[in-house]
């Protein structure tokens, strides 16, 4: 296994890129998948991710074949070494794997299970004794620098980088060139009539969660301007167990117009849903990706001032898309900065990075994108 410094594959290269089970990392890992099969036309193309994100995988046109390292099964040996076989008898052995989840020990394994001939990112060495040792050029460094979310970061590697945004620089750590703004998702029909207005309101990070009294302030202009109005998320139970929901969510379903749309779509429905829909308004979680990646005019809600300071990675994560409206605080605040966004709940008294984040300048920028006045 040798480092890869954009080497020819041949004609025919077979390819593993390996994921996580979140739905923000599969959809900014879509430019990736499909620079790929633009760069090396005649490549297979296996995807190793997750349960999560499964039904998108399958509807990922650069995609050839998938397989859940992430999720439930009752023999995971034996299902993981029949996949790896069967791609390698069909179409020879791997001659490139890229590792887009270097922090998930259970892909440093893996990677090196599956023996690729050139590796980008993290593995463990083929005797699974310790990692591969990093390589020496710009890219290989770029992997090891500890900051990926900072200006100084950019700067570090203007040479290569345009942005910091994380769907770029898993384009060029592989040798990619593509459009990386550009994230492209399978899409199916809701089974429920779409309203005007989707909002989502929860994340597995509550430091990153808005207020619950301000989303009453949304849904009560939306009303007033004969919006209907729904709220997207999973089924109630697994909302309140790992993303933060409350009794919060009931009493605005209780008080208000808002409807009642948790654990109604698979993600592919989800993605038609936001197209269908006239707006969205989220937090920054996975549903904020699918809203920008479908094309749906999308307010984000993020508590990060001007500078990129505040509750989340923004310069990484942040949607790049026209139909995005990314909007921040007035405050600056650099705890969750200061804590490499490891702490899940907000270590600063009322939560100012949000709280100073005003319903008024939401709603604002969703008059904005409808065409109604404030």
């Amino acid at each position: 296994m040798e480092r890869f410094t954009d080497q020819p594959l041949g004609p025919r290269p077979h390819l593993a890129v390996f994921g996580s089970d979140k739905v923000g990392n599969f959809v900014l890992t879509t430019p990736l998948l499909r620079g790929l099969k633009e760069k090396y036309p005649g490549a297979t193309l296996d995807f190793f991710g997750g349960d999560t994100t499964r039904d998108l995988e399958e509807g990922c046109p650069s995609i050839d074949a998938r397989f859940s390292l992430y999720g439930a099964r009752d023999d995971y040996l034996a299902d993981l070494q029949a996949f790896v076989a069967a791609r390698r008898s069909t179409h020879g052995p791997y001659d490139l794997a890229i590792n887009c989840d270097e922090f998930s020990e259970l892909n440093l394994v893996v990677v090196a299970a599956v023996a690729p001939r050139y590796l980008v990112g993290a593995s463990l060495q083929p005797d699974f004794r310790r990692k591969m040792p990093p390589g020496n050029d710009i890219r290989d460094r770029m992997l090891r620098d500890s900051d990926w979310n900072s200006p100084d970061f950019l700067a570090r590697y203007r040479e290569i980088l345009s942005s910091n945004y994380l769907a770029e620089i898993f384009c060029q750590i592989a040798y990619v060139e593509t459009d990386y703004f550009r994230a492209e998702l399978a899409s199916a029909p809701p089974r429920f009539a779409v309203p005007d207005v989707l909002l989502h309101m929860t994340t597995t990070r509550s430091a990153k969660q808005w207020l619950p009294e301000y989303w009453r302030d949304i849904i009560g202009w939306c009303t007033a301007h004969h919006l209907s109005v729904g709220m997207l998320g999973g089924k109630p139970q697994i909302e309140r167990e790992r993303y933060h929901a409350g009794g919060w969510e009931e009493e605005l379903l209780n008080t208000t117009a808002l409807l009642d749309l948790r654990g109604e779509t698979a993600l592919p429905e989800l993605a038609g849903a936001f197209k269908l829909a006239r707006a969205a308004v989220v937090v920054d979680a996975g549903p904020m990706h699918i809203a920008a990646a479908a094309g749906c005019p999308t307010i984000c809600i993020f508590g990060n001032d001007a500078a990129g300071n505040g509750a989340s990675p923004i310069n990484l994560w942040a949607p790049r898309a026209p139909n995005a409206v990314v909007l921040r605080t007035p405050v600056t605040c650099r705890v969750c900065v200061e804590h490499r966004f490891k702490n899940e709940a907000c270590l600063v008294a009322d939560h100012p990075c949000m709280r100073e984040l005003r319903p008024a300048q939401v709603i604002a920028a969703l008059a904005n994108v409808l065409g109604l006045p404030e």
